[in-house]
């Protein structure tokens, strides 16, 4: 005779739901007023039951889809109540069950279907290190280089015999003859210059001492010619034909434009008289007035990028070469000096000017994402990490500088993470409302024979 198969052991049903498909439930035994059994409900749906034909209405504790057994319903409006077994609210609204995998995730994790995915726009990019650069905005005004300005202001008193350059910006040549001079002081010395000279041959056979005063007056006569500012040519004509010149012919020295111009034929002059002002516009200075706040990250070698009100579809590129030692008190800003390369002539003195400098924060990559995954509440920052497609987790964050869209993350999110940078708001939103939930555990099963409160 066989052995009497052991008895399979006596499972326990989740609840007891209404015979009628009513949403009526129990977590124990009841009936109805008629007298009729509920019908209990197991974890594993293949179960019999007490009753041969379970009612279709009544809820599948295990869902397909690997989403785990229903732990509790929540209820829909949410509110913090929770229910062992499903209920509907007092507007008639299905309690909505959550899962066990949904439990186990960090606090405020949501899962979204594909389908919702899609119709939100979610966006996904991953947090990556990054060498950060801020553009500094600033405004400012040509300026002539002033290494490449000169004043023809003449060391002798004298009259403007002829007037070779007679126009303010007129361009002129290194060496391109300005005006002639007569200076009955520079004829005098050069008289003087010349009779020493010819002193100093006649003295060639002389006792030494006579010589050498003679070769001392000669010295002297020169030194005074120098002084005078004389060009080596000129010098040089006298040396070489002893003869004194009524005027003299002053030359441009160097090549620019006349930016200013008060020499007038016929006019008298006095020593240190500025006659004429010339600037070399080939490389000119823009002066940038940087705010306070922007000063740290401004140094010498950036590059500038220019936009000038008279040329609206350019731009020119300048280099940071200086940043002024003093701070406006009025306007809080400083200056700061941008050479920019002129070869066609196009900026002028004085033209307004907006310009951007590319400042880098800090000397090595950071951890960046786009401003628009950051959901900042004012007391706290907030990125969404997508741990699996659909499956978002909020995590909270420490911000660092910004720069051109993207923001450093100095804490909570490493290199690599996903962060989700559009619809994350929407996303948000069903976060913050499963943390409220998660914040409030299910109530424990009731004591055997004690029935749940509806």
């Amino acid at each position: 005779m066989a052995a009497p198969s052991p008895a399979a052991p006596a499972r326990q049903p989740l609840y007891y739901q209404d015979p009628t498909g009513r949403s009526e439930y129990s977590t124990t035994p009841r009936k109805t007023v008629d007298g009729r059994d509920f019908v209990p409900v197991y974890e594993d749906t293949s179960a019999p039951s007490h009753s041969a034909t379970a009612p279709a209405s009544a809820p599948a504790p295990t869902p397909p889809g690997g989403r785990g057994r229903i732990l509790f319903y929540r209820n829909p409006m949410g509110l913090p109540d929770t229910s062992p077994m499903p209920k509907k609210d007092s507007m008639g609204m299905d309690y909505i069950p959550v899962y066990e995998d949904e439990a186990n995730q960090p606090t405020g994790t949501v899962t979204v279907s594909p389908e919702r995915v899609q119709m939100l726009g979610v966006r996904i990019e991953a947090a990556a290190e990054r060498t950060m650069t801020r553009s500094i905005r600033a405004v400012g005004t040509i300026a002539v280089d002033e290494r490449r300005l000169a004043v023809v202001a003449p060391r002798f008193e004298g009259w403007i015999e002829k007037l070779l350059v007679n126009e303010t910006g007129q361009p002129v040549r290194r060496g391109q003859p300005l005006f002639e001079v007569y200076s009955p002081e520079l004829a005098a010395a050069e008289r003087e210059y010349v009779i020493a000279r010819q002193a100093e041959g006649t003295m060639a056979h002389a006792d030494p001492a006579m010589r050498s005063g003679s070769a001392g007056i000669a010295a002297a006569a020169l030194t005074r010619l120098r002084n005078f500012d004389l060009p080596a040519e000129e010098v040089a004509r006298l040396r070489r034909t002893g003869r004194v010149s009524n005027t003299l012919t002053l030359t441009a020295p160097m090549d620019g434009v006349v930016l200013e111009k008060t020499a007038l034929q016929g006019m008298r002059f006095a020593p240190g008289d500025a006659l004429y002002r010339i600037a070399d516009l080939s490389t000119v200075w823009l002066l940038a007035d940087v705010f306070e706040q922007d000063l740290g990250l401004v140094g010498p070698g950036q590059e500038a990028s220019i936009a000038m009100t008279a040329y609206p579809d350019r731009r020119f590129a300048g280099r940071v070469t200086f940043v002024y030692p003093t701070l406006n008190a009025a306007t809080r800003t400083a200056r700061v000096r941008i050479e920019i390369p002129n070869p066609e002539g196009l900026l002028k003195p004085d033209m307004y000017a907006t310009v951007e400098i590319a400042a880098p924060l800090g000397s090595k990559p950071m951890i960046a994402v786009p401003d628009s995954a950051v959901l900042d509440s004012g007391t706290r920052q907030v990125v969404l990490v997508e741990r699996a497609p659909g499956r978002y987790e909020p995590r909270v964050v420490t911000l660092g500088r910004r720069a051109n869209g993207q923001v450093e993350i100095r804490q909570g999110i490493s290199a690599g993470d996903k962060v989700v940078v559009g619809a994350n708001f929407l996303i948000d939103a069903e976060s913050n409302l499963r943390a409220a939930l998660q914040s409030f555990a299910a109530p424990p099963p009731p004591a055997p024979g004690q029935e749940q409160p509806r």
